[in-house]
């Protein structure tokens, strides 16, 4: 068994790592990585984006977002959350089967007297509080399973980022299940740090598996091929939001200039049709507005480019710009 020693804490770059070992890497052995991103959302594969995440939150907190390979549900990671990855050969007893994974960790944390068990379909709780959500994806002959550890993170910046505050959103996206969580320092008999804890928890997925401990040190070639991976998908709009599923966005609020109610159809992350209803007042019908956000990336740089460039006071005369944008986003 083979653990890839990995010290980043870029999400987009630890996220392509994980495909280039599935992909690129000779696994006659089977594949550990222990790792942790910087505050981030990553987003399970089938999911609609926007309605994962709370907006405003995240871009006034500098939250990353990215989509990973795997379906499941949105988690939240910082570096008090550890992520553990498994690569092997898939098989009929593997396949599917998360709990197999999940007892190396469930075995570590019982030995601190930890209460820890594999609960639902693939979480790992504490007295019917969850700190592990696991999920899988498979490539030719290859299976990849990867869970989180909440160990000690920041649960009151998990509550918010995952908040969402859209009034209305339907799509065919699968919605994560927003579930009671834990960390797991709270409930150590011994006092330890995450890194001690990630050096013990190593050393029993080896004994685990009966397997000899080998490490692999990236070098110059793979970080290469890693970073172009990074590159072309992990950093890209296209996949992190415009992967979503089609959905239909509705948004009203009022301000003291009129009420605004903006409804559209997104389809790949692009705004396909929009119409905008309300009791404000305007020289100009807004279907010339609307009729020119119609293939625009549903994204708010986007649309300020096209704000800035028209007379947008043609269009409601007391309501601005910027609560034109507060309505469309958050």
């Amino acid at each position: 068994m083979i653990r890839i020693i990995n010290n980043s804490t870029d999400p987009h770059f630890n996220l392509a790592l994980e495909e280039y070992a599935l992909k690129h890497l000779d696994i006659d052995d089977s594949i550990i990585i222990l790792w942790q991103n910087e505050p981030s959302v990553i987003i399970g594969r089938n999911q609609n984006t926007i309605e994962e995440i709370n907006n405003k939150y995240i871009k006034d907190n500098k939250i990353n977002v990215v989509r990973r390979l795997s379906g499941g549900g949105t988690v939240y990671h910082d570096l008090g959350n550890l992520n553990f990855t498994f690569i092997t050969k898939r098989s009929k007893e593997n396949a599917r089967n998360f709990e197999m994974f999940t007892k190396p960790v469930i075995e570590t944390l019982q030995q601190f007297g930890v209460p820890a068990e594999f609960t639902g379909r693939n979480d790992i709780s504490i007295e019917g509080k969850k700190f592990s959500g696991n999920a899988q994806y498979t490539y030719q002959d290859k299976l990849l399973h990867h869970g989180t550890i909440l160990f000690n993170s920041d649960l009151a910046v998990v509550q918010e980022a995952l908040n969402v505050k859209t009034e209305k959103i339907e799509s065919k996206g699968i919605k994560s299940v927003r579930s009671r969580v834990t960390n797991i320092l709270p409930y150590l008999k011994e006092s330890i740090t995450l890194e001690e804890f990630k050096t013990i928890l190593a050393k029993n997925m080896f004994a685990h598996y009966h397997q000899q401990a080998k490490e692999l040190q990236l070098n110059d070639d793979d970080i290469v091929i890693i970073k172009k991976l990074m590159d072309d998908r992990y950093i890209k709009w296209d996949w992190n939001y415009g992967e979503s599923p089609a959905f239909t966005l509705q948004k009203n609020r009022r301000y003291p200039g009129g009420n605004l109610d903006i409804r559209m159809n997104v389809k790949d992350g692009i705004i396909e049709d929009c119409k905008i209803y309300g009791d404000y007042f305007g020289q100009m019908d807004t279907k010339d507005l609307t009729d020119q956000m119609i293939k625009l990336k549903y994204e708010e740089s986007a649309i300020l480019t096209l704000l800035e460039e028209i007379d947008f006071s043609q269009y409601f005369t007391h309501i601005s710009r910027d609560e034109f944008m507060d309505c469309l986003f958050y």
